[in-house]
């Protein structure tokens, strides 16, 4: 069972009624301490509903979000992950932009030994956009795992 000092910073779990956000708001995602930091695992997440908006249309983009992650010191709630990825749902950026932000928030938050993050978008006008960004902390071997794994997102897509 997790103390209460480990959770003091997990507030969006509970019986309150939930606020959904939508504009782009990094603040309300959460962390807790990771109980197991010597241990190397990954944790997966799968949002297949992510929303924003082309920047210039206006028009919704609609994908499938993955990303996978080494913790360190910490990991992230997931109700303010599920929260935190909705309030993109207004939010006017391209594909390529969205991924970035999502990965850049959360290596600021957790400061993770690795974290790589996907988006699957929905084909729009005949053509289909996959963007991938990750994370290796510098100075350790997940450093050289990232650069390996950006050519190996590559080679996944053929």
């Amino acid at each position: 069972m997790r103390s209460e000092n480990e959770l003091a910073g997990v507030t969006l779990l509970g019986n309150k009624k939930t606020e959904y956000i939508t504009t782009y708001s990094p603040e309300i995602l959460e962390k807790f301490p990771n109980k197991h930091p010597d241990n190397d695992y990954m944790v997966t997440f799968n949002c297949p509903e992510f929303t924003s908006l082309c920047p210039k249309t206006g028009q919704p983009d609609f994908a499938e979000i993955k990303i996978n992650y080494i913790p360190d010191g910490f990991l992230v709630e997931s109700k303010s992950l599920k929260l935190y990825l909705f309030s993109f749902r207004n939010h006017g950026d391209f594909h390529e932009d969205c991924v970035n932000i999502i990965m850049k928030d959360l290596v600021k938050l957790l400061e993770p030994k690795y974290i790589e993050v996907e988006g699957i978008f929905t084909p729009r006008g005949g053509i289909s956009i996959y963007p991938f960004a990750n994370y290796g902390k510098p100075g350790t071997e997940y450093e050289s795992i990232a650069k390996s794994r950006i050519f190996a997102s590559v080679d996944r897509r053929k």
